[in-house]
């Protein structure tokens, strides 16, 4: 392979904002340079569905350092360095502004990136969640999900699904890998973006195993947060009512694309991950020798999950409960279930090129639903129907 997967082009587009497309500006752009910091009205900014769990939502972004590792992409770099951010419940919201999709100077950097004719913080939408709001304790301790982005991606990239989960009493954790990541702002201004280390296939081995360990360091801090210490490098002010409300005996990760094959890799190297959703990854290396835990794979028609490293080998060794579903209708791209950043020439070809003919929506629904169910299912033993041969509520789910 020339690059690792076939690398998505940044524009690609992040189905559950695209219920939102008709908010979107649609009159063509033809006016000079300088209106590239002309603004849309507020009423066209995108927006993300709203969670259907019974409790809000706070987040916080941390800025991690770790001085025994140096960045494997870039001289000069002494130590790896990592933005997570982190959803959870919260009972008191007030007084705690929404985040935003992307932070500001982020949001600048795709826009640029894509050409696209306005400034990023009017393209990005708002989140339901809820910034350094405190933790609600009167759920006990919390379920802890991970998720590692795909190639390219930030970790923004599957925010209806964090904060699906976060309104039922998870605590969600999403890591950008800098450099992998097409952006990550940090607390100082810096903007780190991608760079073609990552997608060299020659460097494969070193990709996934730097994943690995960055998700393995971020299982670290959370356990350090979780004591009561603040691992934040800037010091930054952590919620009320975030020490001892990690449950770190039942934590789950997933991922999309490169993600999937981060989690696994995560799995093989660390017992902490007691179950893990790939959403239409590969695998590679040692992995496809098997795993011991609860596996769920998400695939797509397009391609055929059987094209991916792995796929074929990984199966027959897998000795946890395991299920296989494709998701009829929708292409790779469309397994990120974000919000798109919409250009106004974007087409209604363009968008089915770009997730499928599944509408948008629905691959929210039946991605929040299966997500949800399958953690529910393997981190609190909750039964659930989702998983039989002929779904009955989602028939788009087919067992293979």
């Amino acid at each position: 392979m020339a690059r690792i997967l076939t690398r998505v082009i940044r524009c690609r587009v992040f189905a559950a904002c695209l219920v939102l497309v008709a908010g979107c500006s649609t009159a063509t752009n033809t006016s000079t340079p300088a209106a590239t910091s002309a603004r849309p009205p507020l009423s066209s900014r995108p927006t993300l569905p709203k969670p259907t769990g019974p409790h809000a939502i706070g987040t916080i972004s941390l800025h991690l350092v770790d001085p025994a590792r140096k960045d494997p992409s870039v001289d000069g770099h002494p130590a790896r360095e990592l933005m997570i951010s982190m959803w959870y419940p919260t009972g008191s919201a007030q007084g705690h502004p929404l985040a935003p999709w992307l932070p500001a100077k982020a949001a600048d950097h795709l826009a640029r990136a894509q050409g696209l004719p306005y400034s990023g913080d009017s393209l990005v939408p708002l989140t339901h969640a809820h910034e350094g709001a405190q933790v609600d304790r009167r759920l006990g301790r919390l379920p802890v999900v991970m998720y590692s982005p795909g190639s390219t991606s930030d970790r923004n990239e599957s925010t209806v699904l964090f904060e699906e989960l976060a309104s039922y009493g998870y605590a969600v954790v999403s890591i950008d890998h800098t450099h992998d990541a097409s952006e990550v702002e940090f607390p100082d201004g810096r903007v780190e973006v991608h760079n073609d280390f990552w997608s060299d296939s020659g460097n494969l081995e070193q990709v996934i195993a730097t994943r690995s360990a960055d998700a393995r360091f971020v299982l670290d801090q959370l356990a350090a947060l979780d004591a009561g210490n603040n691992p934040d490098a800037d010091g930054r002010t952590l919620p009320d009512g975030l020490a001892g409300a990690l449950d770190l005996d039942r934590i789950g990760m997933f991922g999309g694309s490169m993600g999937g094959a981060t989690t696994t890799a995560t799995a093989l190297a660390d017992p902490r991950i007691k179950a893990m959703l790939s959403l239409d990854g590969p695998t590679f290396g040692t992995v496809t020798s098997g795993l011991d835990r609860p596996f769920l794979l998400i695939g797509t028609v397009h391609p055929p999950q059987e094209n991916f490293p792995g796929a074929g080998a990984l199966w027959p060794h897998l000795r946890g409960w395991h299920k296989r579903f494709t998701l009829q209708g929708v292409t790779h791209n469309g397994l990120s279930v974000d919000g798109a950043i919409l250009t106004s020439q974007i087409t209604p070809d363009q968008v089915t090129a770009q997730i499928g003919t599944l509408a948008p929506e629905r691959i929210a629904a039946i991605l929040r639903a299966y997500t949800l169910a399958f953690f529910d299912l393997q981190l609190r033993h909750q039964a659930t129907n989702l998983f039989d041969e002929v779904p009955k509520e989602y028939p788009e789910m087919v067992a293979s």
